[in-house]
């Protein structure tokens, strides 16, 4: 009997013991207030202990109280929709009686955004100001993406050549990049005064960022703007779209299954039946017109955290033709074939804890051989890039993004004169460039934005170093209006032609500056940004063109100062989308083979666009116009005193299409460019020495035919029964 009460006496005190230790877990109590940063109680927040389920939610006032079995060191998590989620870690103990001011969250609908020289083009983003749609169904871009951008303010169109001019830059100072990887060759191959196009389809890409200036650390080798194209995540359907055209045909193919899709497109083009039709008139006689083949194909694999794209494209092209020449009786003989293949791979993974990792490659293999008067040319070009870039937003109020890259370039030049016993001349190079970078965005509040970054690289060739501070802030001055700064510096090296004979090259320099307004309400955008770039280092040389003769030297100088204005209307009037751009360019250089410092030829004073696009019903249709217009251009006149002081004619261009949906799947559509047939002069070409007279004769550079015609029919076949190419065309 005594032994049962000892046990029993002994479970009970175990008993008491346990049941007082459960007492006193339980009397650990979290308990505080909430409040925002104007003092005022947060009520509903969401308040608890971060991997239990013990927490409560603030009253009336921003108090909280709930009592907890934790101790030691804890970490307290405060939610709240539209304020910034925060965490305070720390003893419990501390939690007794603690009080909090928690941020409002940056909202992505309505906060502010840095749009410093950055044009925005996507479905999904909120500073948009083109979309897929548009980019691809402007009148006279016949569906080349770079012709649409052109109808943006900071452009210039230099009908002769059909690249991005950017700001009182080269085409060279504008790159390319798709999903963060460089484009080495982004234009087809063309001959002298004829334009080039865009090498790849435009419904590849679900969106696009035009950066005139200013742009992100992640972007180097650009002295005036990068283009960057973003292909869209996952086909959203099984489907097949045909085209049969004025000017060749295509077929493309998309399959879906699961959470992967391979789309595949291939077109061929030829200009022989169009010149056949509608020949040439301005100082060109075509021996075998335009001629190419190409394809593309995407792969796409979705996984729970990550996404793997592989892209890759192809081109063959050839023509021949002979060109008037003003220093020969007889036209000059031209003849080109090209060979391009690009080869794009990026992966795409989200880590825990807000990290997620983007690593990518390209690869692109072009070559060209090119028949002249006086010799062959064999050019090849190999290239690759290599990228690793991490990302990690702890918070919506920041994020941080740091990276590393390697180019590579080969580049082999071989030119065979005709002259009997002339030598091979053989010219190479080698560049290789490393460089890494850091950036972060800070949203201080809804208002306030600030982008800061640093860019390092290192360029074997050149065997120097650099580093390139980039920053832009931003603040919203109204719920529709904000006001942006940016300032940048930019290092490029000098183009193939003068790595390939110059002995000792040095990179070009720019540094930017920019000043922004934008205005967004429902339907309507207002942008205005003055900038001013400066030039440092640029190449000169002292002969009409580059050559092995040439003497280089770097010490090349210039500006661009100028106004950019946008106005995008799409609900004032239903049915009806427009867009009006006006820039106005200050710019000057002494580079190339400039005796004086001068306004470069690409460079016209003025520039205006209005595009309009309207939707009938009745008539199943979409109609668009555009109208380019730009002041003369300057040109060297070798019979006049100075340099670079005369101007040609205005430039003007009103182009026409209309798309016609004779079902919800098949589609004609007709377009002609300079509806007007309006004869626009390029430039002059002067001859080499004075006529008996003592002057120099000319001839107008004008582009091949005043017009353009096109004529296509467009066929899509879908599960849906709905899909079609009018956002294609």
């Amino acid at each position: 009997m005594t032994i049962n009460q000892s046990t029993a006496a002994r479970t009970l005190a175990t008993l008491g013991a346990f049941l007082l230790t459960l007492a006193t877990w339980a009397q650990n109590q979290v308990a505080g207030r909430i409040l925002d940063p104007e003092g005022v109680a947060v009520v509903g927040a969401n308040v608890y202990l971060e991997g239990t389920y013990d927490g409560a939610s603030t009253n009336e006032e921003g108090r909280f109280a709930f009592e907890t079995t934790e101790s030691g060191t804890q970490t307290l998590v405060i939610s709240m929709l539209g304020f910034a989620t925060r965490y305070e870690a720390g003893d419990l103990s501390y939690f007794t009686d603690i009080q909090l001011i928690l941020q409002p969250a940056v909202n992505t609908l309505t906060g502010v955004t840095l749009t410093a020289g950055t044009f925005e083009a996507g479905d999904n983003s909120k500073v948009s100001v083109l979309k897929p749609l548009d980019i691809v169904t402007t009148a006279g871009a016949a569906g080349d993406f770079v012709a649409a951008l052109q109808t943006l303010p900071g452009t210039t169109p230099v009908a002769e050549d059909g690249r991005l001019f950017v700001r009182g830059g080269r085409a060279e100072e504008t790159q390319v990049f798709i999903d963060g990887m460089r484009v080495f060759q982004p234009f087809n191959a063309t001959a002298n005064n004829i334009p080039t196009r865009g090498r790849f389809s435009p419904f590849l890409f679900k969106g696009i960022t035009f950066s005139t200036g200013g742009y992100s650390a992640e972007y180097g080798q650009a002295l005036s703007s990068v283009l960057l194209l973003n292909t869209t995540d996952l086909a959203d359907q099984t489907k097949t779209d045909l085209s049969v055209m004025s000017v060749g045909g295509s077929l493309a193919h998309t399959a879906l299954w699961g959470k992967q899709s391979l789309s595949f497109n291939t077109s061929y083009i030829n200009l022989k039946p169009y010149e056949a039709i509608l020949p040439s008139t301005q100082g060109i006689q075509w021996q075998k017109p335009y001629e190419s083949i190409s394809g593309e194909a995407v792969f796409r694999s979705q996984g729970e955290q990550g996404i793997l794209k592989l892209y890759t494209g192809f081109n063959r092209a050839e023509l021949a033709l002979e060109q008037d020449d003003i220093n020969f009786e007889e036209a000059v003989p031209f003849r080109l074939k090209n060979n391009n293949l690009y080869f794009n791979s990026t992966y795409k993974y989200f880590l825990e804890t807000g990290w997620s990792l983007r690593a990518g490659a390209s690869v692109s293999y072009d070559s060209n051989d090119i028949g002249i008067a006086f010799g062959e040319v064999e050019a090849r070009e190999v290239a690759s890039h290599f990228k690793m870039v991490l990302t990690h937003q702890p918070y919506n109020r920041f994020n941080l993004r740091t990276g590393a890259e390697v180019f590579i370039t080969d580049y082999q030049e071989n030119f065979q004169s005709v002259f009997e016993g002339a030598p091979l001349q053989e010219g190479m190079f080698q560049e290789k460039l490393a460089s890494g970078f850091a950036e972060s965005d800070l949203f201080f509040s809804q208002r306030l934005a600030l982008k800061a970054g640093l860019r390092f690289e290192y360029s074997d060739l050149l065997q120097k170093e650099f580093w390139m501070p980039r920053t832009s802030l931003a603040w919203k001055t109204s719920e529709k209006g904000q006001v942006s700064l940016a300032y940048g510096q930019f290092y490029q090296s000098p183009r193939q032609q003068i790595l390939l004979y110059s002995a000792s090259p040095e990179a070009q320099r720019a540094e930017h500056f920019l000043f922004n307004y934008q205005y967004t309400s429902s339907g309507r955008t207002f942008r205005a940004e003055l900038y001013r770039k400066n030039y440092e280092s640029l190449s000169r040389y002292n002969t009409p063109f580059i050559e092995s003769g040439s003497n280089f030297s770097f010490d090349g100088n210039g500006y661009a100062q100028g106004l950019d204005l946008f106005w995008r209307d799409n609900k004032t009037v239903n049915n009806l989308e427009y867009w009006l751009s006006y820039s106005y360019l200050d710019t000057q250089r002494l580079a190339e083979n400039y005796p004086v410092q001068a306004q470069p030829n690409f460079a016209p004073q003025h520039n205006g666009s209005l595009v309009t696009k309207l939707w009938v019903n009745d008539w199943k249709s979409q109609l668009g116009l555009t109208y380019s217009w730009s002041s003369g251009r300057p040109y060297e006149n070798p019979n006049l005193p100075g340099f670079q002081e005369s101007v040609t004619r205005d430039f003007h261009n009103l182009s026409f299409n209309w798309a016609y949906l004779i079902d919800q799947q098949k589609i004609l559509y007709f377009s002609v460019n300079n509806i007007l047939g309006i004869q626009n002069i390029n430039n002059y070409q002067y001859a080499n020495s004075p006529n008996s007279s003592g002057f120099f004769d000319r001839q107008a550079i004008r582009p091949p035919a005043d017009s353009f015609f096109f004529v296509g029919f467009f066929w899509t076949l879908s599960n849906d029964k709905t899909s079609n190419q009018l956002d294609n065309l």
